[in-house]
């Protein structure tokens, strides 16, 4: 079955991608000044739908409102691809969205009831780069580069340069899960920095299988050169959060050095691990070992599901 192209649904998709990075923005500025308990409550702040914006509350209420809109917004997703798309696995993913932003709102009330326990403070930052990156897929999957893309010729290289990139992306997820772990006191430093080595290992070796599997694939090229900046800027801004925690330790407040840094380099790292998915999927969209249409992903990822024709 032939999926059209709607851009409405597309740049919605896009819109609520980028409404969740601003909403990881604002969850990085309540860690980042140390304001998680500024409101001992929830779901309402002070018993109130608008308490006093004043000291931390203007932080952890703010953020506690723009993931109300990211809650709006996803069920407004969810709703314009059930009743629009006919693509059976994207409809799925959309519902997984779904109830991504419910559990990461639970985990999020929990943070605040149980006073920041540290296993569910990671878990919900960690959801949060997940949730992101599956928001910025939707947006992939609905554009008009995924629907009309024409496949290359598969050949065990680009077959290689796929599984690559799929591991790159993981070794990013579990790098962030680090300096998550990091960030709310669980680990020390030196684990976060040998996943910083690896991944600086894992993307460029990606990025130079990409050339060569892809050269002449615009959307696979814009990806790889994005995912290399995007790299080299994680480490320069991890570095200088690095300084400024250290240079501030004895500060009896955060400064806005430090809490700019650290905020910085926490949304780099949800655009990383986003890109570095996005790479992978295009790669997969464009060089499946067997003809690929605009079905997409399943036919993509599984080429057997070609045998399926217009069920989907």
């Amino acid at each position: 079955m032939h999926t059209q192209y709607r851009p409405g649904l597309h740049r919605y998709a896009f819109a609520t991608a980028v409404a969740t990075l601003l909403l990881l923005v604002a969850g990085g500025l309540v860690t980042s000044n140390d304001a998680g308990l500024s409101v001992p409550d929830w779901p309402l702040s002070y018993g109130s739908l608008f308490p006093p914006m004043v000291g931390g509350i203007v932080y952890e209420h703010s953020h506690r409102m723009i993931a109300t809109l990211v809650g709006l917004m996803t069920i407004g997703l969810v709703v314009w691809v059930g009743r629009t798309e006919h693509r059976a696995w994207v409809r799925r993913l959309a519902y997984a969205a779904l109830a991504l932003v419910i559990l990461q709102g639970v985990l999020g009330g929990l943070t605040v009831l149980f006073y920041l326990p540290r296993p569910i403070s990671i878990a919900h930052a960690t959801m949060a780069q997940i949730f992101f990156t599956l928001v910025a897929a939707l947006a992939l999957f609905t554009s008009r580069w995924w629907l009309t893309a024409a496949p290359l010729p598969a050949t065990e290289a680009s077959r290689q340069t796929e599984k690559f990139a799929l591991w790159t992306a993981l070794t990013i997820l579990v790098q962030l899960i680090l300096g998550a772990a990091y960030r709310h006191g669980w680990l020390g430093i030196t684990p976060h920095l040998l996943g910083a080595g690896a991944v600086l290992v894992a993307t460029s070796w990606t990025g130079r299988l990409v050339r060569q599997a892809a050269p002449a694939v615009a959307m696979v090229t814009r990806l790889r050169i994005l995912l290399s900046s995007l790299v080299g800027t994680q480490i320069l801004l991890g570095l200088g959060a690095w300084w400024a925690v250290v240079r501030n330790q004895q500060a009896l407040q955060p400064l806005p050095e430090m809490v700019w840094l650290t905020v910085a380099h926490l949304a780099c790292g949800a655009l990383t691990l986003a890109t570095a998915t996005l790479l992978w999927l295009a790669l997969r969209r464009v060089t499946a070992s067997r003809a690929v249409d605009e079905t997409g992903l399943r036919t993509a990822i599984y080429p057997s599901a070609l045998q399926e024709g217009g069920r989907q």
